[in-house]
């Protein structure tokens, strides 16, 4: 059995419309383990109750592979992470904002402040889609180049969350049943 933990963005509480939401509920009917937290004060974060929460559903099971899929700022979350970041087989991370854009944001400020990519030490793969509004540069320029990261470009996603249209995304379903799987968009 697989265990999958989903983190949610900024102003996120699990919407059912969210691709993260239909994503639990279809890998928990085959069978899977999903640990889908409410992230506390999603409106406004703190980064260290944010890190704490990562720390108490972050723990790896005994048994079998643990996935992460991370989502807009939540991967900002496990970026700053470091030491504390869980020990996970494999890792999503799917439309952070622009280190910029997070510091000019005062509610999630706190997550760019000090972030140093250098010193990430991440190995995951990274998923963005062109005209995202939280990183008009594009991910890969702020994230996926400076990190070595594996990448999946999906255009036309903007920001892969319900506002462009990424409710169902099977795409994400079979990278979860098979990591050889590119992702793509709906």
């Amino acid at each position: 059995m697989t265990t999958y933990l989903i983190l949610h963005g900024f102003q996120n509480h699990r919407p059912p419309g969210h691709w993260q939401h239909w994503l639990a509920g279809e890998l928990r009917a085959r069978g899977h383990e999903v640990r889908y937290p409410q992230l506390p004060d999603a409106d406004a974060p703190v980064l260290d109750d944010w890190l704490a929460a990562l720390a108490e559903h972050g723990k790896r099971p005994a048994d079998g592979e643990f996935v992460v899929l991370a989502h807009s700022l939540s991967v900002l979350l496990w970026l700053r992470a470091g030491a504390r970041r869980p020990d996970a087989d494999r890792v999503l991370l799917v439309a952070p904002p622009s280190p910029q854009v997070t510091a000019s944001i005062p509610e999630i400020a706190a997550f760019a402040d000090g972030l140093d990519l250098a010193e990430a030490g991440v190995r995951a793969r990274l998923v963005y889609g062109d005209g995202d509004p939280y990183c008009p540069e594009g991910a890969d320029v702020h994230y996926g180049t400076p990190l070595g990261l594996d990448t999946d470009h999906v255009p036309a996603g903007e920001h892969l969350n319900p506002g462009s249209g990424y409710g169902e995304w099977a795409s994400v379903l079979e990278w979860c049943e098979d990591p050889a799987v590119r992702v793509k968009g709906r």
